[in-house]
C-alpha cells in the first residue's frame, strides 16, 4: 500500500529527486524495509502496542474492563492489521495540533473507539503509560521483524551463495598470497569456505542476540499503574506482556527508557557481518585485478568511460562503500543509544528514528556483492601460470620432509637454494633434490611434489 501510494503520488520525489540514495538510486534495493522503517511504520507499530496493551488489560484483567465484549478483540486488532497510508496520514494531522506523536496515535485510537461503541472504555487507551513504552516497544518490534523477515533471509541467500562457489571450485588449486607475496599454495574454494564459515559463527551470535524493550511507566516504575492497582503485579503483567504477546526481552528495572545495551549489541553483530563482507569484497577485488577471475559482460554495458577494455570491478567497490557507511552509522548507534543523562534525554529519540539507514547500505552492499559473485568467471589458466611461475613455495614442503628425515640443517639449505632473487624453476627444484643425501625413496617422494598438489587438507 505503501510503496503504491509513493509511485503514484510522488515518483519524481522517490528517485531522481531523492536526498538519499536509499530512497532515490537505490530504492529498489531497500523497498522491503518499508514496512518496518518508514514513518507510516513506525506509526502503526506504534497502534499494534497500544491495541495490544489494552487487549492485555482487559485480559488481566481490570476490575472497570470486565464488562467488555472480547469478541470484539478482533475488530481491535483489525485497527492495525488494515492499517493504510490514510490511517497515517490521519495521525500526522492530529500530530499537528497535539505536537505530539504518540499522543496522536491515542487519539487516533479513541476515535476508533468511538466509531465501535466502545466510548467507556477509550481511557484505558494509554492507561498509565508514558511515550517511551510505545515507542521502547514499537522500534525493537519493528527492527526484530525487519532482521527476521528481510535481513536475516538476504544474509543467508549470500551465505549460502559463497558456500556453493565454495564447493565448485574445491578442488582449484590457487598460489596463496601472505603479505603480498607468493606462499604455500591453497585452494580456491577452501578460501571461499573460510568466509562461509565466519559468517555461520556470527549468524549464530545474531541467531541469540535479545530484542529488549521497556516497559515500565513515566521512570520505569509503574507509578500510575501502582497507584492505580496496588494490588496487581505489574511487574509480572510487563513481563507476559512484552515477551508472550510482543514477543520481546522485558527489561526491568528501567529509567524512562529502555537502555539499549542488546540493541548496541545487534549493531555490533551486524556490524562484524559487514566486516567480514568488506574482506571479501577486497579479496574479490584482488583476485580479479590478478586476473584469477574475468567477469560476465552484457551487451551495452561500459566497463571505463575512457578505456574500453575494461572491466571493473564496480560490484564489489559499491559493495565496500555502502557496508562501510553502514558501520560508520552502526557505530555512532551503538556507542550513543546506552547513554542517557538521568532518568533520560532525548539523544535517543533522534538516532533511532535512522536505524533503517544502516539497514538500507546492508541491502544494498549485499545485493552487489551477490551480483558480482555472479559474474564471476574463473581463469583456470592464469591460476595455472601462477603457480608454474612460483616453484619456490614447495621449499616448505622439501624442508618438512628433509626435517622428517632428521636431515642437517634442512631449512638453511632451502632458504640457501629458494632466496637468491633468481627464478626458481621445476628444473631447479628437481636438481636440489637429485644432489640431496637422502635415500631414492625419499626423493621420488619430494619429486612428486608440485605448487599444483601441494594444497594440505
Amino acid at each position: 500500500m505503501y510503496l503504491c501510494f509513493l509511485k503514484n503520488v510522488t515518483m519524481s520525489q522517490s528517485s531522481l529527486q531523492a536526498i538519499s540514495p536509499i530512497d532515490g538510486r537505490y530504492a529498489s534495493k531497500t523497498e522491503s524495509l518499508v514496512p518496518f522503517f518508514s514513518e507510516e511504520a513506525l506509526i502503526k507499530y506504534r497502534v499494534q502496542v497500544e491495541i495490544e496493551y489494552f487487549i492485555a488489560l482487559v485480559e488481566l484483567p481490570l476490575p472497570q474492563l470486565a464488562s467488555f465484549d472480547r469478541d470484539l478483540f478482533g475488530a481491535l486488532k483489525k485497527i492495525y492489521q488494515d492499517f493504510s497510508i490514510a490511517d497515517a496520514q490521519n495521525i500526522k494531522d492530529i500530530e499537528q495540533t497535539t505536537n505530539h506523536d504518540v499522543k496522536a496515535v491515542e487519539y487516533f485510537i479513541k476515535t476508533k473507539f468511538e466509531h465501535l461503541g466502545l466510548e467507556q472504555f477509550k481511557e484505558f487507551i494509554h492507561f498509565g503509560l508514558t511515550s517511551q513504552d510505545i515507542n521502547n516497544t514499537a522500534i525493537p518490534l519493528s527492527l526484530k521483524d525487519a532482521v527476521e523477515q528481510v535481513y536475516h533471509p538476504t544474509l543467508l541467500a549470500l551465505r549460502d551463495q559463497l558456500d556453493a562457489l565454495a564447493k565448485d571450485w574445491a578442488h582449484i588449486p590457487m598460489l596463496a598470497r601472505t603479505h603480498g607475496q607468493p606462499a604455500s599454495p591453497t585452494r580456491l574454494g577452501k578460501e571461499i569456505a573460510v568466509f562461509v564459515t565466519r559468517l555461520d559463527e556470527q549468524i549464530e551470535g545474531l541467531n541469540h542476540t535479545k530484542h529488549a524493550a521497556k516497559f515500565g511507566g513515566a521512570t520505569g516504575n509503574f507509578n500510575a499503574h501502582h497507584i492505580a492497582y496496588p494490588e496487581i503485579d505489574w511487574q509480572n503483567f510487563g513481563q507476559r506482556f512484552v515477551g508472550k504477546t510482543l514477543g520481546l526481552h522485558h527489561s526491568f528495572p528501567t529509567t524512562q527508557i529502555e537502555h539499549y545495551d542488546h540493541m548496541a549489541g545487534l549493531f555490533d553483530q551486524l556490524k562484524r557481518i559487514n566486516t567480514i563482507l568488506i574482506d571479501l569484497d577486497r579479496d574479490i577485488w584482488t583476485y580479479v585485478s590478478m586476473d584469477y577471475f574475468k567477469q560476465k559482460i552484457k551487451d551495452g554495458e561500459i566497463g571505463s568511460s575512457a578505456m574500453p577494455h575494461k572491466v571493473n570491478p564496480i560490484d564489489f567497490e559499491n559493495s565496500e562503500g555502502n557496508l562501510g557507511i553502514a558501520n560508520a552509522i552502526l557505530t555512532h548507534l551503538s556507542e550513543k543509544l546506552p547513554i542517557s543523562r538521568l532518568q533520560r534525554d532525548l539523544t535517543d529519540s533522534t538516532v533511532l528514528r535512522n536505524i533503517g539507514v544502516p539497514l538500507g547500505h546492508i541491502l544494498i552492499g549485499f545485493a552487489a556483492t551477490q551480483k558480482g559473485l555472479g559474474k564471476l568467471l574463473l581463469n583456470n589458466d592464469k591460476l595455472e601460470q601462477d603457480l608454474e611461475k612460483n616453484w619456490a613455495v614447495v621449499a616448505e614442503a622439501l624442508q618438512t620432509i628433509l626435517r622428517r628425515e632428521g636431515y642437517p640443517n634442512p631449512y638453511e639449505a632451502l632458504k640457501g637454494l629458494t632466496r637468491t632473487n633468481e627464478a626458481i624453476t621445476e628444473k631447479t627444484i628437481k636438481a636440489f633434490i637429485t644432489e640431496l643425501s637422502v635415500s631414492d625413496a625419499i626423493k621420488t617422494e619430494m619429486n612428486n611434489i608440485t605448487p599444483s598438489n601441494y594444497t594440505g587438507i
